[in-house]
């Protein structure tokens, strides 16, 4: 009588731990059945870090602003670190899909990167929204576009336009030299785009001149450059890079006007070299309009420091993650993915958003030049 009590009192145990099992299993789902995972994929170390901190810095921000909710939903963060690397960008695209199964992405920050993700992204039914890769193949590659990808910020061809423009009617400059990394999508889709504008618009390219990733001495290229002494050198590259071809292209005498795109926007381009120099960006913390003075003021309380536009369009991004999920009231792909095509007029800090379709937003871009030490508005220019 003694065992079979014993073997009774076991039993009930063994019954009551899984039906505890149970009941918090069930409980876990239903609290998953309201909880998206919103995963976002940055630079946070590597060759372009700054750019990847103003990126999740300005995504919490946003997510914190919204109480970490969208509609009936809880949004929770998972964030990655893709060292501005092909490679590592797919490895942490992979784990953020299929282990930590993310329901959106922002992200990532640089074509190079960006581009691969959106791939696995768009297969895998997972809307991602970039704030800053520019070239036309994240949203549409070989012809065809990806339906849930993204994005917060103009594309290449407009702003290798909008410099090329610049150039001519602003700056009235006839001649220009172009030199830009041949492995990057990104400085080549500027590069193109500004020599056709540039060519179509009565100027000459003297030098269409490519470099490696990894190059650090620039004398034979500059040294030809120099020879031909044209008005501009177009400089389609991120900061550090920039920053090492302006001092070595000053050094070999050339005069030119350096024009640039967005990659420059960083607190550690070499201010003195790029004096008097001018480059393509998505808004400035000088705008006097009411998103921007709040969003600035917000940015420096919490971090202490002026948002560049890295922090203002992944912000951007995050608002849209966040209105489309709210929209669509449901964590289907496929709801989120439609709510965000059809997106018009949404305010954000770098504009009034409407998708096109092919997901780029039709938007303004911003001429900034570097005076006196630092970024100085110059003019807003409308598609």
């Amino acid at each position: 009588m003694r065992i079979k009590s014993k073997w009774f009192v076991v039993l009930m145990v063994v019954l009551l731990s899984m039906a505890l099992v149970v009941s918090g299993c069930g409980g876990d789902k239903k609290a998953d059945d309201k909880t998206i995972k919103m995963g976002v994929i940055a630079p946070l170390t590597g060759d372009v870090k700054t750019f990847g901190e103003s990126t999740v810095n300005a995504v919490k921000l946003a997510l914190e602003q919204a109480n970490y909710k969208a509609g009936d939903f809880t949004i929770e963060l998972v964030q990655a670190d893709d060292r501005n690397d092909a490679t590592e960008a797919m490895n942490v695209a992979t784990k953020l899909i299929s282990q930590d199964r993310v329901n959106v992405l922002v992200g990532s920050v640089t074509s190079k990167t960006t581009i691969p993700v959106s791939k696995m992204a768009n297969e895998s039914k997972v809307v991602m929204l970039t704030g800053t890769a520019t070239n036309e193949k994240v949203t549409v590659e070989d012809g065809k576009r990806k339906d849930y990808v993204f994005r917060a910020c103009f594309i290449d061809p407009f702003q290798g336009k909008v410099g090329a423009k610049f150039a001519l009617d602003n700056l009235k400059k006839k001649t220009a030299a172009v030199l830009y990394d041949q492995g990057n999508d990104y400085t080549i889709g500027l590069a193109n785009n500004f020599k056709a504008s540039f060519e179509a618009g009565g100027g000459q390219v003297t030098d269409f001149l490519a470099y490696s990733k990894d190059d650090v001495d620039f004398s034979a290229v500059l040294t030809n450059i120099a020879k031909k002494n044209p008005d501009v050198l177009y400089l389609p590259d991120y900061y550090q890079k920039v920053s090492l071809i302006g001092k070595q292209a000053r050094e070999k005498g050339i005069k030119a006007v350096f024009i640039g795109g967005d990659g420059w926007d960083s607190p550690e381009l070499d201010y003195k070299t790029m004096e008097g120099s001018y480059f393509t960006n998505h808004y400035s913390a000088d705008d006097p309009s009411p998103q921007v003075k709040k969003f600035v003021d917000d940015y420096k309380a919490k971090y202490g420091k002026v948002p560049d536009a890295l922090a203002a369009l992944a912000y951007d991004a995050t608002l849209l993650e966040l209105n489309a999920i709210k929209t669509a009231n449901s964590k289907d792909a496929d709801a989120i993915k439609t709510a965000m095509q059809n997106t018009k007029d949404f305010q954000t800090v770098s504009g009034k958003i409407t998708f096109d379709k092919d997901g780029n937003p039709i938007k303004a871009a911003t001429l900034l030049q570097i005076k006196d030490g630092k970024q100085t508005f110059v003019a807003t220019v409308t598609p």
